[in-house]
């Protein structure tokens, strides 16, 4: 399930162009473009979820898979030692910029609180 009008869609379907480091059936792991960490890539659904407030219990494995594809990714680009941070935006007051769901992976120097 896609959406024309996404961004995420587009590059999970090589609509748009994305250095990605990892991709399967279910996710992909691409380069943030407005990088906040030397190391800030993006794991991105396949299946078009607008937000973590529309998640279901059917999608446990797929945030479960997003969760080891940073972890895959993070240890990839070096960071598994040093530590990095995952997070979920979620909302204009959590700063979503796009409306598809996605995990940050930000690492690569130590960062603030």
């Amino acid at each position: 399930m896609e959406n024309d009008d996404c961004v995420f869609c587009n590059i999970a379907t090589h609509t748009v162009p994305a250095k990605v480091y990892f991709e399967d059936d279910d996710v992909l792991a691409i380069q943030d473009i407005l990088p906040k960490a030397p190391v800030h890539v993006l794991i991105i659904s396949r299946k078009h979820i607008p937000s973590v407030v529309n998640l279901t219990e059917a999608d446990g494995p797929l945030v479960g898979k997003m969760v080891l594809t940073a972890q895959r990714v993070a240890k990839q680009l070096g960071v598994e030692d040093t530590g990095y941070r995952l997070s979920y935006n979620v909302g204009k007051n959590g700063r979503m910029v796009v409306p598809h769901l996605h995990l940050h992976v930000l690492g690569g120097m130590e960062l603030a609180e």
